[in-house]
């Protein structure tokens, strides 16, 4: 069984629903109906998927902010090969992703969802829409809507089932339009990635492995139109140019209104603001980060000397009286060491009075003066 066949039955659908509505106020068997068809058809698939494009722009900024840190574990470990470096630099890479909560792979899913679309829509017009029209029926795709689908015409004798290769009955016409569709989808694609993507990165993003890619994805998605455009089906191309388009214009209402703290896009959004206010008469607003401040040093501790402790007490608490005791000798030993001075000298000691000290008679001998 095809695994496609769903996605090519409710592609099916969606044109025939489209072209059933458009027929209303348009001509039911004109091949711009067909085609604006294939446009109502590439709005509904992009509105169904605007949630996982908001985890794109989400994932993307994330892997912006975190591409500093990317870069010092890739300096890291610059040269070492080993596996245990290896495993190592992919541990720390993960939990850098983990912290910021970013994803490689975010980025991808919008894309990744619509190629089965994309693979669809290129089936039902270059195989079950010739098949509806020789008579077999493709559920809502009827034969009649089929034929009316495969000989509607615009810009001549252009359909949407004929491609830059098998340009039909349009011979040069269908060349010169699958052409410009094809340059258009360059253009867009080119001014998408350059002036909106480049401009939202910040400074720091803008160098390393981040940097080229973005650079490499520059020149890479136009190549691939310019050699897989000219085989699609101008309907397929239709589409493609649509969601290139659609791409553009999401990317620049988000940056627009959100962008990349630290990017051109931001510095754009506060010159914007403050224009207006200028206008207004009201001040401009600061928007410059302020300055973290630094923390002053902390003094170096004073070192404390500590005084030896007495000796001989035994590691005991002196109390009052004892402290008193201790004096009281100290004093008469002192006195004793100035009596044998005196008397080594050849001088005749002093007495001291009866019950006083040397310090006391020194003392009353300042007052008599």
């Amino acid at each position: 069984m095809n695994p496609l066949y769903p996605i090519e039955w409710a592609v099916a659908w969606l044109m025939v629903q489209f072209h059933a509505l458009l027929s209303l106020f348009m001509e039911a068997d004109s091949g711009l109906t067909w085609a604006l068809s294939i446009v109502g058809l590439t709005v509904v698939v992009r509105t169904l998927i605007i949630p996982l494009f908001v985890r794109q722009i989400r994932a993307s900024r994330a892997m912006q902010m975190v591409s500093p840190e990317l870069q010092a574990v890739q300096k890291k470990y610059k040269g070492k090969t080993d596996p245990d470096s290896r495993q190592k630099m992919a541990e720390e890479t993960m939990a850098i992703y983990k912290d910021a909560g970013a994803s490689p792979f975010s980025s991808c899913l919008p894309v990744l969802l619509q190629m089965p679309i994309f693979f669809g829509l290129f089936r039902v017009l270059f195989n079950k829409l010739p098949q509806a029209a020789a008579g077999e029926g493709f559920g809502p795709l009827t034969p009649e809507l089929a034929r009316s689908a495969s000989n509607s015409t615009f810009f001549g004798d252009v359909t949407i089932a004929d491609s830059f290769l098998n340009s039909g009955d349009g011979g040069i016409t269908t060349k010169i339009v699958a052409g410009i569709i094809i340059a258009a989808m360059c253009a867009v694609t080119f001014f998408t990635q350059k002036e909106l993507t480049m401009k939202n990165m910040p400074k720091a993003a803008l160098e390393g492995p981040m940097a080229s890619t973005q650079k490499m994805m520059l020149y890479m998605l136009p190549f691939i139109y310019v050699i897989t455009g000219p085989g699609m089906p101008i309907g397929v191309l239709i589409y493609w140019l649509t969601t290139n388009v659609w791409t553009f214009a999401q990317q620049y209402i988000v940056i627009r209104a959100t962008p990349t703290p630290g990017s051109d896009a931001e510095k754009d959004r506060q010159e914007r603001i403050n224009d207006k206010r200028a206008k207004k008469g009201l001040e401009p607003l600061d928007f410059t980060p302020p300055k973290k401040v630094s923390e002053p040093d902390p003094e170096p501790e004073r070192q404390i000397r500590v005084q030896p402790s007495a000796k001989n007490t035994g590691g005991k608490k002196l109390s009052d009286e004892e402290k008193l005791q201790r004096a009281r000798e100290a004093r008469a030993k002192a006195a004793e060491e100035r009596r044998a001075a005196q008397e080594a000298a050849g001088e005749t000691p002093s007495a001291p009075q009866k019950g006083s000290s040397a310090l006391d008679k020194g003392a009353k001998k300042k007052r008599k003066k």
